[in-house]
């Protein structure tokens, strides 16, 4: 019965975004509603449980999300992005521009949602193309890939910080193994897996070329850099410098406060609101509107990823999220291999990388407190689980595939293949990191 209920959600909730076209937040709050009612809850408690799951997820999620909502805004608006960029590319040249754009990509899809990324650095592709008369799938495929595994390992982006909140895990040491695990990932599924895609005929479209802004509009490489990357630099400071801080009490408390995510990226807003903003000659209202359309960009996600732990909520107060732990666990799977198994069979039926990240996670929450596996592994497992297969029910899917001008045969070949590659290299990698530590 436990299963079926699973199986009847999760079949439900495909066929209302996918056949029903129903937006995923409304899919998620009618699913929630059918599994509270085949779990026995009391119908008078059921709008309660939606509350509290809806409630406890975004609780600790929402100031995370549209902070770097902003940060992504004003790095991208600033024109900060397009010097790290420039930089990247002068310093790689023509044999190396690949790489370069390799490392542009992840440095960019650190602070940037995917999507803005993407659509960021499309001009910086076409024009590499252009210049160089390079093949454009073999050129901009391995910056994407870039920013899709930024986007589906590392915090701050949506669901990998969702899923640090639902499995307790440690936000830096989340970010330090997923960049571990994400630079193999990147090279295989970026420049070497772009060799095979050379004859690809795209010629993308003038349509999709954006204007960039003059060079000396633009701020300084040291202000892009530092400003872009802080959320990583203070994150990853943070953690390490915590071992030598055990005997300090005041030094202990005072790296924990700076280490809560919430507080690293409202310090990094505030630096870039001067760095970006104020010593770039931009008014404060300019700003201020600058965030208020970021926040705008990401308001749906948030609704979402509420929505998810409204499910999560209705499963654990039924009883089902206990019972399905008892179940998993006598599979002869490793729980990381399970959660990744999971997630990307949710990608592949409903194309959401992040609903997939986070109906796994209400799944497997029970499983990780049981077994006693690595909760930042367990977040990496499903992140890179959610990258699995990108076809034609993702919207990525079609973004790469009109901007590049691609066929649906060739954006198979070309981008759900790299998805794949992501997919199963990452797993490679977190099962390796996990026997090491």
């Amino acid at each position: 019965m436990t299963l079926f209920i699973i199986l009847l959600c999760i079949g439900l909730l495909v066929l209302l975004i996918t056949w029903g076209k129903l937006n995923p937040f409304i899919a998620f709050l009618i699913v929630s509603i059918v599994a509270g009612i085949t779990t026995g809850i009391p119908l008078s408690s059921i709008g309660k449980s939606l509350q509290k799951g809806v409630g406890d997820m975004l609780g600790s999620l929402v100031i995370v999300i549209a902070l770097g909502a902003m940060l992504g805004k004003i790095v991208a608006e600033s024109g900060a992005a397009q010097k790290i960029a420039s930089v990247m590319m002068k310093i790689f040249g023509e044999k190396y521009i690949q790489w370069g754009l390799v490392c542009t990509g992840f440095i960019i899809g650190i602070p940037l949602f995917y999507n803005v990324g993407f659509v960021l650095m499309i001009p910086l592709i076409f024009s590499v193309v252009n210049q160089y008369k390079l093949p454009a799938v073999f050129i901009g495929l391995p910056m994407l890939a870039s920013l899709s595994v930024a986007h589906g390992f590392l915090p701050p982006h949506p669901s990998p910080a969702a899923l640090v909140a639902q499995f307790n895990a440690d936000m830096g040491l989340t970010l330090v193994y997923g960049i571990i695990i994400a630079i193999p990932t990147i090279v295989i599924a970026g420049p070497i897996f772009s060799l095979t895609l050379k004859n690809i005929p795209s010629k993308p479209l003038e349509t999709f070329q954006s204007k960039t802004l003059p060079e000396e509009q633009l701020p300084s490489t040291l202000n892009s850099f530092l400003t872009s990357l802080l959320p990583v630099i203070l994150l990853a400071s943070t953690t390490l410098l915590a071992t030598f801080w055990k005997e300090n009490e005041s030094l202990k408390s005072f790296g924990v406060f700076v280490a809560d995510p919430s507080i690293v990226m409202l310090i990094s807003v505030l630096v870039a609101t001067f760095t970006l903003g104020r010593n770039m000659g931009t008014s404060m209202k300019t700003i201020m509107s600058i965030y208020t359309e970021a926040v705008k960009d990401v308001s749906m996600i948030i609704l979402i990823i509420g929505g998810a732990g409204a499910l999560k909520q209705i499963l654990m107060d039924g009883g089902v999220s206990n019972e399905i732990a008892v179940i998993l666990k006598t599979l002869p799977l490793d729980p990381l291999i399970l959660g990744w198994l999971v997630a990307a069979i949710i990608r592949v039926c409903l194309g959401s990388a992040t609903v997939a990240g986070l109906t796994t996670a209400g799944i497997m929450a029970p499983l990780v407190a049981q077994s006693g596996v690595n909760p930042n592994l367990m977040v990496l497992s499903i992140g890179v689980g959610s990258l699995m297969f990108s076809h034609v029910n993702d919207p990525g899917f079609w973004l790469f595939k009109e901007y590049f001008n691609l066929s649906i045969k060739n954006t198979i070949k070309s981008w759900s293949m790299m998805e794949s590659i992501v997919a199963v290299v990452g797993l490679i990698g977190v099962l390796i990191l996990d026997a090491v530590i």
